[in-house]
Order: structure tokens, then sequence, then C-alpha cells
């Protein structure tokens, strides 16, 4: 079944990435996100902006890779990408503070900044400054999510992380 048609033709791609598929194994070198953990929204930021995801187009999240294509085609090619933006929606509001519908609108906002940012990178002829948007991208949405703060790891993680369900002790 077609997802989509681009150019005249069928094209049929399964959309699937570490916010929707347990079984996901990156393939990005140096780059690790840990589902299990209670605050893992600075991975999420960090893995989706990084020079790995940037530069690995063939094995990118489909938001990156295909809105455009999406974008004007119907119910049934969007619900896909619906899927994966709420499961990355879901993934950040786990790791925020807030409560309420502000939790909602801050991961949204976090969401969409990181996928933006990396789809206007990728159309950027200038590397440095696409890496100076991703970096600006990253710098923001962290502080959108109140994790630039002191007490993260270098990668990421939060020193107060600890795995889904388990409490810190």
């Amino acid at each position: 079944m077609p997802l989509f048609q681009k150019q005249g033709r069928s094209v049929c791609r399964g959309l699937v990435c570490f916010f929707t598929d347990p079984q996901w194994k990156s393939c990005w070198e140096g780059v690790h996100v840990d589902l299990s953990l209670t605050d893992v929204g600075p991975q999420v930021v960090r893995a989706y902006l990084s020079r790995q995801h940037f530069e690995d187009v063939e094995n990118s999240c489909p938001m990156v890779a295909l809105p455009t294509d999406v974008a004007p085609s119907g119910v049934s090619a969007k619900r896909p990408f619906e899927t994966v933006f709420k499961a990355m929606v879901t993934v950040l509001e786990r790791s925020l503070d807030q409560r309420g519908q502000s939790r909602r609108i801050t991961a949204q906002s976090i969401a969409a900044l990181s996928i933006g940012g990396m789809v206007v990178a990728r159309t950027l002829a200038d590397h440095a400054l696409a890496d100076e948007l991703r970096a600006a991208c990253v710098s923001v949405a962290l502080d959108l999510g109140g994790w630039n703060k002191k007490g993260q790891l270098k990668d990421g993680r939060s020193k107060r992380s600890q795995p889904h369900g388990v409490a810190a002790s």
C-alpha cells in the first residue's frame, strides 16, 4: 500500500523511529537514547539535532525526511506522521517538570523546534551555518525544557535520571 505519491510513483515507507519502535537500533555512531529513563528529553533533543542525524539522511526520522512529500497528501499519508509526532511529544512530555496543558505545549514546541531545525539545517549549503542552526535549536530546546541546568551529564542524561518506573534513592 503506497504511503503517498511522489512524481507519479508510489512511495511506501515504514514510519519507524526510536519514538514508535522499541526494537529500533540507532545507527548513528555515538548517539544513544535510553527511552527507559524518566528524564530522556535532553537525550532526544541532542540525538535529533545531532550531526549524525543531520548526515544520515537514509536513516532519518520520517518527520525530517519526507514532510514536503506528505504535506500535500491525504489523511492516509498524514496519519503515520501524526503518530510519530505524538510519540515524540509524549516522550518529551515525560521529561518535563511542568504539569497540565503547559507541559504539552512545551513538549510540542520542543518537538517542532527540533524537527524544523533539522529540516532547515539540511536545506542549507553552508555546513557551518547548518551546524550553528542546529546548536541554536538544541540550546533553545534545552532551555524550553528546563534541561539547560547544572547536573547534566555530557550525553544529555540528567544526574537525577532513573530508568522509567524506578524511584530515585
